[in-house]
């Protein structure tokens, strides 16, 4: 393999583009290089505005994947990490299971952010073929970051509306360990005033992380979490402190995004804060 454009540590980012509304490769992109990490972005749609809006235009991307893939190779492109977000079809789920078979190797980290549904619900174009796909592109990753919705599907658990125990959790959680990935978080669990997140380390103990619960849901903050835990996880930052690092910021994002009255459809002004990423006394960038 030739080190000529191998020099710096890069993440390969496979996920839509969004030109507003703060989600997908839009935010994870100068969330990922400002923690010192060259994003290379595969977009699988392009959107005006992410679908949450009344209207919006897109154009699907994949037959532009493979193309673009086949040229990464031609030079020879290594990563430090993959990381995966919305794929809107069997066939992206496809493509992008070739692309970590082809791109993987013993010291680079696979990070897959499952996103199929929310609310206890797949989102109307997750059809049982995507899922039952999804769930085998998850015995690549190394890490893992699903909401409640995503890994009752993954795990074929019947949503609840309910306050969770923690057994129930860890049952799931012990469920995915088992399909491949040593590091796991389960994001978003509503607990009374907090938000908690239930981190899973391959031996070590089970952690739940939790923070004061701010305004209601935004898009993008997903996208922002995955892209920090997946840039930490390349330059060796703990697990556990990466997802209290990416939920403190995505608290402190959501709280000035009301103070300057953003609407909800238009996500977190997270650029207010980005230099919250590289800070000390946040706990921000670590190298090993």
């Amino acid at each position: 393999m030739s080190d000529y454009h191998n020099h710096q540590k890069k993440i390969a980012l496979i996920n839509d583009m969004t030109g507003f509304g703060r989600c997908s490769i839009a935010v994870a992109l100068p969330v990922i290089s400002m923690l010192r990490v060259q994003c290379c972005a595969l977009p699988t749609a392009i959107f005006s505005n992410h679908t949450g809006f009344e209207s919006f235009y897109y154009q699907d991307y994949t037959d532009h994947m493979q193309p673009s893939i086949d040229e990464w190779k031609k030079l020879d492109l290594s990563f430090s990490g993959i990381c995966t977000g919305f794929l809107g079809s069997a066939r992206q789920i496809a493509i992008v299971s070739n692309f970590i078979r082809d791109f993987k190797r013993p010291d680079n980290l696979v990070i897959i952010d499952p996103v199929m549904g929310d609310y206890g619900k797949p989102y109307p174009t997750y059809t049982r073929e995507m899922c039952d796909h999804m769930k085998d592109l998850v015995h690549y990753a190394d890490i893992l970051t699903p909401n409640m919705t995503e890994a009752c599907i993954l795990t074929d658990t019947p949503y609840e509306d309910k306050k969770w125990h923690l057994s129930e959790i860890e049952a799931m959680v012990e469920k995915l360990s088992k399909a491949g990935p040593s590091k796991i978080v389960i994001t978003g669990i509503t607990q009374g005033q907090y938000v908690a997140n239930f981190c899973h380390e391959a031996g070590k103990s089970s952690r739940v992380l939790r923070t004061h619960r701010i305004g209601t849901s935004r898009s993008g903050t997903g996208d922002i979490f995955t892209a920090i835990i997946a840039a930490d996880a390349v330059n060796g930052v703990p697990f556990d402190r990466s997802v209290k690092k990416a939920s403190n910021f995505i608290k402190k994002c959501i709280q000035r995004s009301i103070e300057l009255d953003i609407p909800l459809t238009d996500g977190v002004c997270f650029e207010e804060h980005l230099d919250m990423l590289i800070s000390k006394k946040s706990g921000g960038i670590h190298y090993v």
